[in-house]
């Protein structure tokens, strides 16, 4: 397991903001902000249907500053198709120790579907059976419970990058992807050039890494950019996409007191890769995770979550 500080990364700020991104706002524009950010957030509401994780003893309680964690799914969902999980993203965050651990789950981790009674790409739960068995299937594989989870469908998201008039990113080499071609250095992309940005894995020496980079990269600047002045004068657009491209379990109640209380662990974050080994089975290509790695990581994970007993 690699493990490597960032401590200037906003990554608490990405999930959080994009659940309450003018809250910070709200003392300018008052009321008007407001109720529109509390329609979005009843528009973003999507429930699953359990109280809490199983893995749990007592439930969260935001209030008191449980530890807590969030599931991060990037989907990639066109007209017809349920589609996949382009990216899986796991953040447990202690307010206590003021800190935040997130690791990236690629998306050929072969591990058993809960529900499916198989092993398969953990990526293909959310195609078997949406976000439910998502976070049945990373709860068993990491052995830790999953408290709230953040849907993030890939394909529309160009709708949220178009709402902010575009966002500038630093490519860090130059590559052409369906069509269009994205030079070394710093880039200005609208919503369709953003979101093939953000796909291209082949070309990327780092595979799906790099392109979760990518990601973030495009992530991080639309918050920078919607949580300016200047865009805030077009927060109902802005809303409107968001309304519409994201889904979580998390209420307006609970995205309030996650701004409230746990907004110092941003002080220190540790970001976490997962080491295994390729390995083609039945035609197939995997991701081979040892069990020795994954109990490591699980155990990390838990203490931070100050879960005490050990898989």
């Amino acid at each position: 397991m690699r493990a490597k500080r960032r401590k200037k990364k906003k990554w608490l700020w990405i999930i959080t903001s994009l659940l309450a991104l003018f809250l910070l706002g709200v003392g300018v524009y008052g009321y008007s902000v407001y109720h529109h950010l509390k329609k979005t957030a009843d528009r973003m509401h999507e429930p699953i249907h359990r109280m809490t994780s199983e893995k749990r003893k007592q439930p969260v309680s935001l209030k008191k500053q449980t530890p807590i964690s969030i599931l991060l799914i990037g989907v990639d969902e066109r007209k017809g198709d349920r589609g996949r999980a382009d990216s899986l993203i796991v953040l447990t965050v202690n307010p206590n120790k003021k800190s935040v651990e997130m690791v990236s789950i690629p998306r050929d981790t072969r591990t058993e579907i809960v529900g499916k009674g198989k092993e398969d790409k953990i990526n293909h739960s959310y195609a078997f059976g949406g976000v439910e068995m998502t976070v049945a299937t990373v709860e068993k594989f990491l052995d830790i419970p999953i408290d709230y989870y953040i849907k993030v469908n890939m394909e529309s998201f160009k709708d949220i990058v178009d709402a902010v008039g575009g966002v500038t990113v630093n490519n860090p080499f130059a590559f052409t992807y369906d069509g269009v071609t994205f030079p070394k250095g710093e880039i200005k992309l609208d919503g369709e050039k953003a979101l093939k940005y953000s796909r291209m894995r082949y070309e990327d020496p780092r595979g799906d890494f790099g392109r979760q980079d990518r990601q973030k990269q495009i992530i991080e600047a639309v918050i920078n950019k919607g949580a300016s002045f200047s865009s805030l004068a077009n927060y109902d657009e802005l809303l409107a996409a968001i309304g519409k491209n994201i889904k979580t379990n998390l209420t307006f109640e609970q995205m309030k007191d996650i701004q409230a209380n746990y907004k110092e662990a941003r002080q220190h974050i540790e970001q976490l890769h997962i080491k295994g080994n390729s390995q083609t089975i039945n035609g197939v290509s995997y991701i081979i995770v040892p069990k020795q790695e994954r109990i490591a990581l699980s155990n990390k994970l838990r203490e931070h979550l100050e879960i005490k007993d050990t898989p």
